[in-house]
C-alpha cells in the first residue's frame, strides 16, 4: 500500500489485525523473492578532505541537483529542499543521512550479479558528477577522522527530532547519526513461518556478520580499540530500539508478537500537512489509546503514522514488508555485493538456511548478547563457547556459498553467484578482518597518517 493510501486511514487499539497486515502483506512465493542493497557512504572534499555541507556550490545539494538532471529520477523535497530522489520505474532511491553519508537504496533485484552491476553503475554515475565538483566517496564503518561537532547537518526534518532525543537515551546516538555508514539488504520470505525463521537465523548470525565486515578501527583520525566502531556505538545508543530481539525465539514467534514489540517503541514524529510533529515520549501504543503531547496537532492515528514508525525501530535485523540485515559496516564496492551474497545464500536456499538455523537454535540469548558486545571490539578473533568467530563465519560462508551454488543464477559469462564471496572466503582463510587490514597499513606503509585512508580507499 503507498504512503498516499494510508494517510486518511485511522486506526485504534483494536485495529491489531490491520497493523499485522502491514506486515503480512509482504509475503511473497519463492518466485518473486527479490534482493534489495542498501549502501551508504561518506562524502569529503578532495583537496581538504572535509565533509560536504549541504549548501554551496559544491555542496550536497548541487550534488543531488547533478544526479537528478543525470538520472531523471524524481526529487524529494523537505520545506522545498532536495533531499533525495527516487526512480519511478524500478524502485530505487537515493537519500541522506543525518551528516551527509550518501545512500544508495537499491531497487528489488533478482539476482546478485544485478545488484553488483547496479553498484557499479551507480559509483561511476556518482562520479560523474562529483568529481567536476570535487567529492569523493569514503566506505568505512565510521568516519575515520572528523569530530562530530565538525559534520554538518542535512536539512531533515525528522533529525532535528532524533537529534534533540538521542541524547536523552544514550551516549552515543548522534555518532550514529552523524559518523557511521553500513551496508544492509532487504529478503523477502513467504509465510509467517519463514520469516520466522529468517528472523531468528538473521539476528542470531548477525555478530557473525559484524564480525567479517568490521571496518571501523579509527575515530578522531586515531586507532579508536574496536573492530567495528559502528556496532560499538549502536550498543549505546538507545535500548528501547535496537538490539538482539531475544522474543524472536520464543515459541509461538510471529508477526503479532514483533507488531507488540514495535507497539511499546517510543515514537519520534507523526506528519501532518508535509510537517514533522515531535512525538518523543510516547509509545506508539500510549498514541493509539488517546494519549497526546502538548502541542502536537488535532489528530487521530493513521496507518501513515504506523508505517513511518515501523522505521524508527533499530534492532539488529528489522522486520516490515521484507527483513532488513542491519549488522555490518560501510565497505569498498566488493564488500557491497559480498553482504547480500552472505545473507541470500543463507536464507534463499531452504537446506541452507535449516543448516544455518541447526547451528545458532542451542545458542542462548546470553550468549548471542556477549557476540554482539565481542565482535565490536574482538571481531573475528571474539571466543566463542570452545571455539572462535573465525572458526563460525568459515561455516557459515561455507554454507552461503552452497546456498548460492544451489540458485544457479549465472550471469552472461556464465558465471554463478558464488563469485561474490570472494572477499568474505578470503577474510575468514586469512583471519584478517576489513579493520584488521586498515589497522596494518596505518602502522606501517602509511607511518601512522589516517588522511591516507582517503587515498587508498574512496571508491
Amino acid at each position: 500500500m503507498a504512503a498516499s493510501d494510508t494517510d486518511a486511514v485511522a486506526i485504534t487499539l483494536d485495529d491489531r489485525a490491520t497493523l499485522i497486515e502491514t506486515i503480512s502483506q509482504g509475503e511473497k512465493p519463492k518466485d518473486n523473492w527479490r534482493i534489495g542493497t542498501e549502501h551508504e557512504k561518506f562524502t569529503f572534499y578532495k583537496d581538504s578532505l572535509e565533509p560536504v555541507p549541504y549548501e554551496g556550490d559544491r555542496g550536497i545539494e548541487r550534488l543531488l541537483q547533478g544526479m537528478e538532471g543525470l538520472l531523471g529520477w524524481k526529487r524529494v523535497e523537505d520545506k522545498g529542499k532536495i533531499i533525495g530522489l527516487v526512480d519511478p520505474v524500478d524502485g530505487g532511491a537515493i537519500s541522506l543521512e543525518p551528516g551527509g553519508q550518501f545512500e544508495l537504496s537499491g531497487a528489488p533485484l533478482d539476482n546478485l550479479h544485478q545488484t553488483c552491476r547496479e553498484v557499479h553503475n551507480h559509483l561511476a554515475q556518482l562520479r560523474e558528477v562529483a568529481d567536476p565538483l570535487g567529492i569523493g566517496f569514503l566506505g568505512l564503518g565510521v568516519s575515520p577522522k572528523w569530530h562530530r561537532e565538525d559534520v554538518p547537518v542535512m536539512p531533515k526534518s525528522r533529525y532535528g527530532i532524533m537529534m534533540n532525543y538521542m541524547p536523552k537515551v544514550g551516549s552515543l546516538g548522534l555518532d550514529m547519526m552523524f559518523r557511521s555508514c553500513t551496508i544492509q539488504v532487504n529478503l523477502d520470505f513467504s509465510s509467517e513461518a519463514d520469516m520466522a525463521k529468517k528472523m531468528r537465523v538473521g539476528v542470531a548470525l548477525q555478530p557473525i556478520a559484524t564480525a567479517l565486515f568490521a571496518n571501523s578501527p579509527f575515530l578522531d583520525g586515531h586507532k579508536n580499540g574496536y573492530q567495528s566502531m559502528r556496532a560499538a556505538i549502536w550498543q549505546d545508543t538507545d535500548p528501547d530500539r535496537t538490539g538482539m530481539l531475544p522474543f524472536l525465539f520464543e515459541e509461538g514467534f510471529g508477526y503479532e508478537q514483533y507488531v507488540d514489540y514495535v507497539l511499546d517503541v517510543p515514537m519520534y514524529f507523526i506528519t501532518r500537512g508535509g510537517a514533522y510533529h515531535d512525538m518523543t515520549g510516547l509509545t506508539f501504543r500510549e498514541y493509539l489509546g488517546g494519549k497526546r503531547k502538548d502541542g502536537m496537532p488535532d489528530t487521530v492515528p493513521t496507518l501513515q503514522d504506523w508505517e513511518d514508525h515501523l522505521t524508527t525501530v533499530f534492532p539488529e535485523v528489522r522486520l516490515k514488508r521484507y527483513i532488513e540485515m542491519r549488522g555490518a559496516d560501510g565497505g569498498p564496492w566488493r564488500r557491497i555485493c559480498a553482504l547480500p551474497a552472505l545473507w541470500t545464500g543463507l536464507l534463499y536456499h531452504q537446506p541452507s538456511l535449516d543448516a544455518a538455523w541447526d547451528l545458532v537454535k542451542d545458542w542462548t540469548a546470553e550468549e548471542r548478547d556477549a557476540l554482539r558486545i565481542g565482535v565490536a571490539k574482538d571481531g573475528l578473533r571474539t571466543k566463542f563457547r570452545d571455539t572462535t568467530v573465525q572458526t563460525i563465519a568459515k561455516e557459515v560462508v561455507t554454507i552461503a556459498r552452497k546456498g548460492l551454488a544451489a540458485r544457479d543464477r549465472l550471469n552472461g559469462a556464465g558465471f554463478d553467484e558464488t563469485q561474490y564471496l570472494a572477499a568474505l572466503e578470503e577474510t575468514v582463510t586469512l583471519g584478517l578482518s576489513p579493520a584488521d587490514q586498515l589497522l596494518m597499513r596505518f602502522n606501517n606503509e602509511w607511518g601512522g597518517n589516517i588522511n591516507r585512508v582517503f587515498e587508498d580507499f574512496a571508491y
